[in-house]
């Protein structure tokens, strides 16, 4: 009589893609911001309600409108747009880093989740926040001023599109960062001088020559742009090009945290 072996104890067995462990490790990023969502979600709504009030009230009514769209409702998606960003970038490098401080890494890393497993997990929750906190901002602007969806697939796209890729320029900063100062640093130098400078708060077509130019190297020009052109039908620069910035940034951004992931670095003692 044969005897048929048993799995050795302890083995599991997936397929091609961990499903499961992919949706818990998500789960557990929302988790882990919605249970802070005064801090998370409503402040940067008031933040940038804050930024609408000043413009609208004490600039707007100096200001022409741009390109024949009224101040305010030119500037409100870049609001929004900068909320989603900043906040994405927030979610997933807060996420790496407190876990790399607090030795709790090892709970991400030991999971038999691939690299693209842990890619999939955590910057999609980026994106989710992103996205929740943008869509918050935008419904608590309604009352104050107009947004229309021009061309709803370019206003879904460039969300998306943004989301992403501040989620994994996230994940890379926390994964560079040993503490909050080199993530400080992240932020204070790197992400909001592209968001500030990226035609967020004025048409980029007002600049001089050089600066005009200067601005097209921008990707966050390219996403704010992008995603006006979706609330407002107009755009300062190429759609084609914001298109394909987007998706290769996205490309670029996405294999390197791959590789950072797979070999571990400064994620493993």
């Amino acid at each position: 009589m044969s005897l048929t072996p048993y799995p050795q104890e302890g083995t599991r067995r997936f397929g091609a893609i961990n499903w499961l462990g992919v949706w818990t490790l998500y789960v557990k990023e929302i988790r882990r911001f919605w249970k802070v969502m005064t801090q998370t979600v409503a402040a940067p709504v008031v933040t940038t309600l804050l930024y609408l009030a000043i413009f609208a009230l004490a600039i707007g009514k100096f200001r022409p409108d741009v390109h024949g769209v009224p101040f305010v409702e030119f500037l409100a998606p870049g609001l929004v747009m900068m909320t989603m960003i900043q906040n994405a970038f927030a979610n997933t490098s807060s996420s790496i880093l407190i876990s790399k401080i607090q030795g709790n890494i090892v709970d991400v890393l030991m999971p038999p989740l691939s690299a693209g497993e842990l890619n999939v997990g955590i910057a999609m929750a980026g994106v989710t926040r992103g996205i929740v906190c943008g869509s918050a901002t935008a419904l608590a602007m309604l009352p104050f001023v107009h947004l229309g969806l021009a061309h709803v697939w370019a206003t879904v796209f460039f969300a998306a599109g943004a989301s992403l890729m501040l989620a994994l320029l996230g994940m890379l900063g926390g994964i560079w960062s040993e503490k909050f100062d080199h993530l400080q640093a992240v932020t204070n130098f790197v992400v909001l001088p592209l968001t500030f400078l990226s035609g967020t708060f004025y048409s980029v077509t007002q600049l001089p020559d050089f600066a005009h130019e200067l601005t097209k190297w921008n990707p966050v020009f390219y996403l704010i742009d992008g995603f006006r052109y979706g609330i407002t039908g107009h755009a300062d620069g190429s759609i084609a090009t914001g298109i394909a910035v987007v998706i290769g940034m996205n490309l670029a951004l996405w294999t390197v945290c791959h590789i950072l992931f797979r070999t571990g670095y400064r994620l493993k003692a």
